[in-house]
């Protein structure tokens, strides 16, 4: 072979590869992404619609979707205050 033909074979082979190589990263992201989005509660639409899990058992949870279920906890994690009343005493302590 010509050392002109095995330097175009070597290179069509090297594209090859580089493409197959870009390919597969590309749909690794693709699906990562899609993970992330299941995943991640605050991209989750769902989650903002459903009832609150311990809706049944708990009387403030009523009412509560399962993202403000999760964001009252927190709040209580932290002591934040849960009423206006709550607030405004604090503010009077201060």
């Amino acid at each position: 072979m010509k050392n002109s033909t095995m330097i175009s074979l070597l290179t069509s082979a090297f594209a090859a590869a580089a493409g197959i190589f870009v390919y597969k990263s590309y749909q690794e992201k693709a699906k990562q992404e899609a993970l992330d989005k299941d995943v991640h509660m605050h991209n989750s639409k769902e989650i903002d619609q459903r009832e609150s899990v311990e809706a049944d058992e708990d009387d403030a949870e009523k009412g509560l979707t399962q993202l403000d279920s999760a964001y009252r906890d927190e709040w209580q994690a932290n002591a934040f205050p849960q009423t206006h009343r709550e607030l405004e005493e604090l503010e009077k302590d201060k």
